[in-house]
């Protein structure tokens, strides 16, 4: 799907010639620019290939300013001006109902603790093999889920945004779509999603496929055809292969580290782990039903034993020679998160060199990032594609 005429916009000046005017349109969205709105109309009408590229993601929402998964932070990152949200970790709840939650486990991330009549609802489970213990949301309805609200995930690193525990309920990933085509009315553009499938193959031998579930929310919205504004990620290769089967959205397999295997591997006996889906032969087999993948950052550039970048793998040209993009996870601002070369004082919670970090990951070639800071990525784009 116009995958050589990806490959080829990937690297060096012709790249950067040819991403000239799609910038302007970005940055003109955070700055009021007058280039923003004729840029902005072009995003999205001829799927996801129309995306600027490098593409910026916004992560969870604005999940560096916001409890994630939240319509504060969906809405704050689309402000910023995100090309693309990351609307919904998608869980099911007891009565199969899809929302939004970075883990179905939501003791980090809802005020659920503080409800005594929920008390008796924490349990133990094997989550993708890891004991896990919390609440899940499988085990509630969204009645129950909705009384809850939602709180910062990592509130030692993010104590600001803890102001803001409690404004926000869990959204339903149906709620998700009707927000997407307000904002596209609102804004006379199209507004992107990017939802994950989570623990697919958990949920299904819990009876509550996922799957199914989302494909039945896209079509009857109609974003269920290839060049809908909807692109589906998952951790689970056969999930995907399963969405293309029912669905004919673009889809993006993410990749942890290389050592490890997805957990419908495990469950199914495939040996096969991330390094080898980053072969050749590997990336051909995803492309034979997905359109990109989501490569954890350090598959596009290992860290050496103190943490510092060293030489960028062969991923990017061997994606782009199967056809693929790729829209690797996660750039953030802080220090506890950057390479150690990219670091500034020691206050883990300080924002460090990410504008230098970004330009290194963007001169790879990728097609773009997510990002928990997305005007942090919008102003790194643009110094990279006017540099």
């Amino acid at each position: 799907m116009g995958t050589q005429e990806s490959n080829e916009q990937g690297h060096g000046t012709a790249r950067r010639a040819l991403l000239g005017a799609a910038v302007l349109g970005a940055g003109g969205a955070v700055l009021g620019l007058p280039g923003a709105a004729r840029a902005d109309e072009r995003h999205g009408g001829g799927g996801y290939q129309s995306l600027p590229k490098p593409t910026v993601i916004g992560h969870r929402g604005a999940s560096g300013y916001r409890p994630e998964h939240t319509f504060g932070s969906y809405q704050l990152a689309l402000d910023l001006g995100a090309h693309v949200i990351e609307a919904g970790d998608l869980v099911p709840t007891r009565d199969g109902h899809l929302v939004c939650r970075h883990e179905p486990e939501i003791g980090g991330t809802t005020d659920v603790a503080a409800h005594p009549e929920f008390a008796d609802r924490k349990t133990t489970k094997s989550l993708d093999g890891v004991a896990t213990t919390g609440w899940f949301t499988e085990d509630f309805t969204l009645a129950e889920l909705k009384t809850l609200r939602a709180i910062e995930r990592i509130p030692a690193t993010r104590q600001r945004n803890t102001i803001y525990n409690g404004r926000w309920e869990i959204p339903t990933f149906e709620e998700v779509l009707r927000w997407q085509d307000e904002q596209t009315r609102k804004r006379g553009k199209q507004v992107w999603i990017y939802p994950e499938l989570k623990h697919p193959t958990y949920f299904r031998k819990l009876g509550l496929g996922t799957e199914e579930r989302l494909a039945r929310l896209l079509r009857k919205y109609g974003k269920d055809k290839k060049n809908s504004p909807v692109i589906i990620q998952s951790f689970e290769p056969t999930s995907l292969q399963r969405m293309n089967e029912l669905v004919g959205n673009p889809l993006a397999v993410l990749l942890s580290t290389a050592n490890t295997r997805p957990w419908d591997f495990v469950e199914s006996g495939d040996p096969r782990t991330v390094a080898d889906l980053i072969k050749p032969e590997g990336l051909a087999w995803l492309a034979s039903f997905a359109q990109g993948i989501g490569p954890t950052l350090d598959l596009i550039i290992p860290k050496d034993a103190n943490g510092n970048l060293t030489t960028p793998t062969t991923l990017v040209d061997d994606a782009h020679e199967a056809g693929l993009v790729l829209h690797p996870y996660t750039m953030r601002n802080e220090n506890t998160f950057l390479p150690a070369n990219f670091k500034k004082g020691t206050d883990p919670n300080a924002y460090g060199d990410v504008f230098g970090a970004f330009r290194t990951y963007f001169e790879t070639g990728i097609d773009g990032v997510f990002s928990d800071n997305a005007d942090t990525a919008l102003l790194a784009r643009a110094d990279f594609v006017n540099g």
